[in-house]
């Protein structure tokens, strides 16, 4: 089968693999520029999310969409996704087998989008993407280079507006200068 749009967000809104479909008001596929050069990829859609069906609109999306505007992008030149398309309940991490089934849109949407370069927003982006070893306060600030793509793993927003002594901020703020120069860098 040959992907494109059409077929993905069809089989994203038929999808019934798991539970998480059965208590939702949205689906959250991702949206944004299909041909952004920066994707970003969270956890799973929370609340407002659920109820707009569109990714990151809540407090995160909001100090997301400054995150971005700090290193001189809007939200219209990315492309934003989660592991997971529908929200767990009470905002939970989403379980493996959940994951799982996701994971084939997620392939989908990075085959589609082509970015140079995916900011993992978090543990569970960065787990599902680079391995279950992996720890966002261990790992997060180095560029994984995969598949021809280069990965930042940062703090999901959630984290940092949680974030009472400023630490992760100003990690997060690192971070996003290094993808700004990656950008830069690749031209």
């Amino acid at each position: 089968m040959r992907v494109s749009w059409d077929s993905l967000h069809e089989a994203i809104g038929a999808c019934d693999l798991c539970p998480l479909c059965r208590e939702i008001h949205h689906k959250v596929p991702g949206q944004g520029n299909p041909d952004a050069r920066l994707m970003l990829i969270g956890e799973g859609p929370g609340c407002e999310e659920d109820r707009s069906g569109l990714a990151f609109v809540g407090p995160a999306g909001q100090l997301l969409t400054k995150m971005l505007q700090s290193i001189g992008l809007s939200r219209e030149e990315v492309y934003i996704c989660n592991i997971v398309k529908c929200r767990p309940p009470r905002n939970r991490v989403p379980e493996p087998e959940e994951a799982a089934a996701c994971l084939p849109y997620l392939r989908m949407q990075v085959a589609l989008v082509r970015p140079r370069i995916i900011l993992l927003l978090g543990a569970t982006a960065g787990r599902y993407t680079l391995g279950e070893n992996f720890r966002v306060t261990r790992d997060r600030g180095r560029f994984v280079q995969k598949s021809g793509i280069w990965f930042m793993p940062t703090y999901h927003p959630s984290a940092l507006l949680r974030d009472e002594t400023g630490q992760k901020k100003r990690e997060a703020w690192q971070d996003l200068k290094q993808v700004r120069d990656k950008l830069t860098e690749l031209g």
